[in-house]
């Protein structure tokens, strides 16, 4: 629980304010009248608040300014407290209402006291997004019943607002809001309390599917996922009608890069771009902001990502992204071990750090592990120049290292050969299919004892195919997004690629390059059936960062793939939600919708146990149980250059 003392001021002197303005000022008959009057039942007098309460609510959603300052007491004594400190009278208020209405409103968990006959104390959390802005936290309202109605204009004249006042300084009677607080929450502060019913449920473990269910979301966790009858919605709580819709838990992508941009200025070694784009500044704009890729992410559906080698800066997106509502959980490995000495640095600093000898893997773990790394990546790269077994060594001195300091093995490691090498050295993690040959019964058996997750990262090939006959051909590449996620400097740049100049290739290696790409996409799907009828975890992975393969978006293809591949909707679904938690060692927090777990849930439009593509008909995507439209989420995918 957070410390509250800094709103908990402002509470009382919102409660001391009206008090000591109706002792001394215009409205103290009006209140001060209310314990004389006959007594009024609690009841009424609550049903009338919640009516005025709720009037005042939908005015801000519908940008209504009239309806809005209606509900307000036309008075010098209107109190408004906030951030800044109290303000007095309603002539300020109306002055400044209609100015800034934000562009999303969310107002819920009405809860309201009586104080005393004529006086009703109200809370509300609200949820407001100006742009890409989100802002949350709580409002509080006293409602006062005020006089009969009767004007004396003799004293007050028509008003330019609202009409003539009574002598109190209010028009006409019934009941009004005399005091209005809104105080942001403080980081960590839990969302108003939610039930989800009428949905088919798909929690993520492989279980059959729950029809009409219903997700209890409490505190930003999973309160109850069930049948109504074992999860009965609360009296109270807001409840979501989320009949004909499917409820699956959020996506995990267990193999992206945020230090690549999706496109070649982020990949100069696929198409060199560094003439219109220096790769330092392709670098900075990356560091600098992040938050287009964490934005693309979640209007997707993904509410994890597991960062498998960049630079050392992808560390601090954890943090970030914690405290971020609108991006999703990141786990990052940082800069990677590399048998290959390989060139895409900057001149002070590396993502790939070179693995020349044992002593060369042990002293990057130390390294890794002194930053809190989330796991040590190798990049497995079998190099002509050395000798193979020579390279096998420094990878296996590395995972014994690692072990000893309980950080988890990764390894890119593409052929057979390099594969059952890092299995050999207690590969926890492998983030590419092998594409030469098909697997072997030492490879399954290394990988079962090892509890080994294959992360088969099937579609990633193909995008530097479409990159360079894009190029070639002089035609923009399409772009996969069909919830509107992408954000714009991504877009144009993709758009650039029809505007590239490529060396023609000899026509003979680029024939042997395309039937290079035919075979690793006839054996990837091979090995994975493989894989999985042996059954070895698998987990979804996409590589996003490399050229084509763009953040967030690629999820759809690469699900489809696998499916394609032979796998079945639903083990595809788990391999997106459950093992990806796996993956990342968080599955204890998320991975599946159970009682106890962060409440980070997809509300999709199409049920994808029949076809994986259902994903892709997003309605809502819940993070740390805030309930968010997917057309909300679209909206709030800012450009970079917007940031700024």
């Amino acid at each position: 629980m957070g410390d509250w003392t800094g709103i908990m001021r402002p509470w009382i002197i919102a409660l001391l304010l009206p008090l000591a303005t109706v002792r001394s000022g215009e409205i103290a008959d009006a209140i001060a009248a209310a314990p004389r009057a006959a007594p009024v039942a609690p009841a009424a007098d609550l049903e009338a608040a919640r009516a005025l309460f709720e009037k005042n609510l939908d005015a801000i959603r519908r940008h209504d300014r009239d309806a809005y300052l209606a509900c307000y007491l036309n008075a010098d004594t209107l109190a408004r407290t906030g951030p800044e400190g109290p303000q007095l009278g309603y002539d300020s208020l109306a002055k400044e209402t209609g100015e800034d209405w934000p562009d999303l409103f969310e107002g819920l968990d009405l809860q309201l006291v009586p104080i005393r006959p004529g006086l009703v104390y109200g809370t509300y959390r609200y949820r407001v997004r100006y742009g890409a802005r989100e802002d949350s936290g709580i409002s509080e309202r006293f409602f006062v019943k005020i006089g009969d109605g009767r004007t004396d204009r003799a004293k007050t004249g028509a008003g330019a607002t609202g009409g003539g006042r009574t002598a109190d300084g209010e028009t006409g009677g019934g009941w009004k809001i005399a005091v209005t607080t809104a105080f942001s929450a403080l980081p960590g502060t839990p969302p108003p309390p939610r039930a989800l019913v009428g949905a088919t449920l798909v929690d993520g473990t492989g279980a059959p599917p729950i029809p009409d269910s219903a997700v209890i979301l409490r505190g930003g966790k999973i309160d109850c996922a069930g049948t109504r009858a074992q999860c009965p919605p609360p009296k109270g709580i807001d409840v979501l009608d989320m009949k004909g819709t499917w409820i699956t838990p959020g996506i995990v992508d267990a193999h992206v890069h945020f230090s690549q941009t999706g496109w070649a200025d982020g990949r100069p070694d696929s198409i060199d771009v560094r003439d219109r784009y220096p790769y330092e500044e392709v670098q900075a704009g990356l560091r600098a902001h992040p938050e287009r890729f964490l934005r693309s992410y979640l209007c997707s559906g993904v509410t994890a990502v597991f960062d498998v080698g960049g630079y050392s800066w992808t560390w601090d997106l954890r943090a970030r992204a914690e405290a971020d509502p609108l991006a999703p959980h990141v786990a990052a490995a940082g800069p990677l071990l590399s048998t290959l000495d390989f060139w895409l640095n900057l001149p002070a600093e590396r993502q790939f750090i070179y693995l020349g000898t044992e002593e060369d893997a042990r002293g990057g773990v130390r390294y890794l592990a002194s930053h809190g790394s989330d796991a040590v990546k190798v990049w497995f790269i079998p190099v002509a120049e050395r000798n193979f077994d020579d390279m096998t060594k420094a990878v296996l001195a590395a995972g014994e290292e690692a072990r000893a300091r309980k950080i988890p093995l990764i390894v890119h490691a593409t052929g057979l050969k390099e594969a059952t090498a890092a299995l050999r050295a207690g590969a926890n993690l492998l983030v590419h299919s092998v594409w030469d040959v098909p697997v072997d019964q030492e490879f399954l058996r290394l990988a079962k004892e090892n509890r080994t997750i294959y992360c088969p990262t099937l579609t990633v090939v193909d995008g530097y195919r479409r990159l360079r006959e894009a190029a070639t051909e002089k035609k923009p590449p399409s772009v996969d997004d069909p919830n509107g996620c992408v954000d714009p400097d991504t877009l144009a740049r993709v758009a650039e690629t029809a505007r590239l100049t490529v060396k023609a290739d000899d026509p003979k290696a680029d024939e042997q390059r395309r039937e290079r790409f035919a075979a690793m996409n006839k054996m990837m799907p091979v090995n994975l059936k493989t894989v999985r009828d042996a059954g070895i975890t698998i987990a979804m992975g996409t590589d996003a960062g490399n050229p084509l393969t763009l953040h967030g978006v690629s999820v759809y293809a690469e699900m489809e793939a696998m499916q394609t591949a032979g796998m079945t909707p639903m083990e595809v679904l788990v391999a997106s939600t459950r093992s990806g938690a796996m993956a990342m060692r968080r599955l204890e927090e998320f991975g599946t919708v159970e009682k106890g777990k962060r409440a980070d849930l997809l509300v999709v439009g199409a049920d994808p146990t029949r076809d994986i593509r259902g994903l892709r008909q997003l309605r809502y995507v819940v993070k740390g149980g805030v309930v968010r439209a997917q057309t909300e989420l679209r909206a709030a995918a800012p450009s970079s250059s917007g940031s700024k």
